[in-house]
């Protein structure tokens, strides 16, 4: 019984492992694997703005370019976000501001407020 309980948390440890360092891990794959699972190759991280804007994450609203020109030191937009707007792009099809007002939306849904800024809770106070 121990035994087993003993494989079973080693090998929840290494899924563990295995997941968090998922980006360095791919790049390790050999090509003939890689072909077989097409998925493995599309997932590359988006660290700088110029990275961001090739992969269709600017507009006239939302203008990473001018951060480009302007020299910003930052190292890019967040990574958990990019490649959250960058699925509900492909998954809705809709355009980068369409994706992130979708994104937005569902951020303040988990926060309880409405998609006009107001809150969802009946308690709060709107008015004086």
């Amino acid at each position: 019984m121990l035994f087993w309980l003993s494989v079973l948390a080693l090998s929840a440890l290494l899924v563990m492992l295995v997941f968090k360092y998922r980006t360095n891990l791919i790049s390790h794959v050999p090509k003939p694997i890689k072909s077989l699972f097409p998925s493995l190759g599309h997932y590359a991280p988006l660290s700088t703005f110029e990275d961001q804007a090739n992969a269709g994450l600017s507009s006239s609203a939302f203008d990473i370019e001018a951060n480009i020109r302007d020299g910003d030191s930052r190292a890019g937009l967040d990574e958990q976000g990019t490649q959250e707007v960058l699925e509900i792009m492909r998954r809705e099809r809709v355009n980068f501001d369409q994706a992130r007002l979708i994104r937005q939306n569902r951020i303040f849904l988990a926060n309880g407020i409405d998609p006009s800024g107001m809150p969802l809770d009946s308690k709060a106070i709107t008015r004086l």
